[in-house]
């Protein structure tokens, strides 16, 4: 069979392709992939990130989940936010709190998981080396790229009404605003994009192996930057941190085996919504159709509405998996936004191994590490402050 790799970003994509054509596999292409991604839309994603990975291995006829989401430090207190928390946003996505903390800025940033989730889909899966498969991004970082529209649309665009803009966003920090920025106004669309601090730090990731960033050089002066700047990772988040593989979810549509990923990714509200619109002869609405339209907004909203209630870590909340993906549940109910930043990458190789992967930075804290040349995630916003909520 043929092959095919899928993202936003061309650039990325000729990259995971260029390994595929040389014999790579579909793991091997997507994870060569995401560090390319990290470069050319660095508010969407990076090594400062998380994400989650689903593999399936056609020769084997198994399939895994490989989760790798940031995790609140243990300096982070469940009632630290509660005195100064102002509402819920009005997007749903996250929490508003006075001064906008834990939105923007370094107590907006949860450990991140990437690199361990990568470097661990690779070990488990890949036929390429860590080194190959950091090398493109290297060469784009250190090289440089026009910024694209799409990435110069981002800068210019709204978040929400509840988010601080991304144009202001990515100068939080003056390092932030020493990569992204000439002296305070934004590169314009086709300016040369270089990275050299992010190139020299993909190099020591590719020479020194993942474990400096957890646990080595990187890990020290990460550490050392959020400590100095009242952040909540520390040497020991970054150490214990690990990747995990799990089993993920099963469900039909229509005959169709689906496989997603599990609690606290969004597997579950995705299966939920197929098995509401298994109830509707879509094929007879048509596209478009308001009738078609409908169907779909009221799945997303049955969905939506048992998200916000039940979906969280299943290591800190009951989440009733059974119940909510049940035909019968999503049946009794046809009787009766998401944040821009995160990006995605599908793989399909000649052998039928196939990816399906997502990784994201949340919607950026802002945060650079002086001399890392990385951007983190803002994932602590998406912490409910309110304590006893999932």
């Amino acid at each position: 069979m043929a092959a095919m790799i899928v993202c936003p970003q061309p650039l990325a994509a000729e990259a995971g392709l260029e390994v595929l054509r040389r014999g790579g596999n579909a793991v091997d292409a997507a994870v060569t992939t995401a560090f390319c991604q990290g470069v050319v839309d660095p508010q969407m994603c990076g090594i400062g990130g998380s994400g989650l990975m689903l593999v399936h291995r056609a020769e084997r006829r198994v399939t895994e989940t490989i989760e790798f989401h940031a995790r609140a430090g243990l300096q982070v207190r469940r009632d630290q936010w509660e005195a100064i928390f102002v509402k819920e946003s009005a997007d749903r996505y996250n929490f508003v709190v006075e001064g906008g903390v834990n939105d923007a800025g370094y107590q907006s940033v949860a450990v991140p998981g990437t690199v361990a989730g990568l470097a661990l889909a690779l070990e488990r899966h890949g036929t390429i080396t860590w080194a190959e498969a950091l090398s493109p991004a290297i060469g784009l970082a250190a090289g440089g790229f026009p910024v694209s529209a799409s990435l110069r649309a981002s800068w210019l665009g709204e978040l929400s009404p509840d988010q601080l803009p991304m144009g202001e966003r990515i100068q939080v920090t003056a390092a932030a605003k020493a990569v992204y920025t000439n002296r305070g106004r934004l590169k314009e669309l086709g300016e040369p994009l270089v990275q050299a601090d992010y190139a020299r730090t993909l190099e020591t990731l590719a020479a020194q192996g993942p474990e400096t960033f957890y646990r080595g050089e990187l890990a020290a002066r990460i550490a050392a930057d959020f400590q100095a700047n009242a952040g909540f990772i520390s040497a020991e988040d970054l150490a214990g941190y690990r990747a995990e593989v799990t089993a993920p979810l099963e469900s039909s549509y229509r005959g169709l085996r689906v496989l997603a990923p599990p609690p606290p990714a969004g597997g579950l509200p995705l299966l939920q919504m197929l098995n509401f619109l298994e109830g509707y002869d879509l094929a007879a609405m048509g596209w478009p159709s308001a009738a078609a339209a409908l169907a779909r907004v009221r799945a997303m909203k049955f969905a939506f509405a048992d998200r916000e209630k039940y979906l969280a870590d299943p290591a800190f909340a009951q989440v009733p998996v059974d119940k909510l993906t049940a035909k019968e549940y999503a049946a009794a109910a046809r009787g009766a936004h998401e944040s821009p930043h995160t990006t995605h990458i599908s793989v399909v190789d000649r052998e039928g191994n196939a990816v399906s992967m997502t990784h994201t930075l949340g919607s950026s804290s802002g945060v650079v590490t002086p001399g890392l040349g990385f951007g983190y995630n803002n994932y602590l916003n998406c912490f409910d402050p309110r304590p006893g909520r999932v």
